[in-house]
């Protein structure tokens, strides 16, 4: 049966506006570092940024997830072609086919944990920014 409502808040949203409850919080131990993902100062293409995005999640990522990473990457490859569609006719029925693949698309990811909430749900990581102490640590070499 589908989830009926409003979707469930992150943790990290909660933890954020002080409004987690420490009984509901995950035990942060048996946790995955997630790395930041730094865009690279060059535009890349679609497929690229895919790759690019791909290579942080090979720790969580798995091989019965193949099928949906081919799917994914065919969707995106769709993407680009449909975009040129939109850029060259400026038709409504393009621009709101584009709009849906988006949507797909990123379901998609958030299903494979390329989101907060899919990590979440799947109980993989929780990103959080570096703390100021914690970049003048790392600048220092400290740990």
């Amino acid at each position: 049966m589908a989830p009926r409502g409003r979707p469930p808040t992150p943790t990290e949203v909660k933890k954020r506006r002080g409004t987690a409850r420490g009984d509901r919080v995950p035990n942060l131990s048996n946790l995955a570092a997630v790395p930041a993902v730094m865009p690279e100062p060059v535009e890349l293409d679609p497929v690229s940024a895919l790759d690019y995005v791909l290579s942080a999640g090979q720790i969580w990522l798995a091989q019965t997830d193949t099928l949906a990473l081919a799917m994914l990457r065919e969707a995106i490859e769709e993407r680009a072609s449909l975009r040129a569609v939109v850029m060259a006719t400026q038709s409504a029925e393009a621009r709101k086919a584009l709009r849906d693949l988006e949507k797909q698309i990123l379901a998609q990811m958030s299903a494979l944990g390329f989101d907060p909430s899919g990590r979440s749900r799947l109980g993989l990581a929780e990103v959080k920014s570096a703390t100021k102490l914690e970049q003048l640590r790392r600048a220092r070499g400290e740990n």
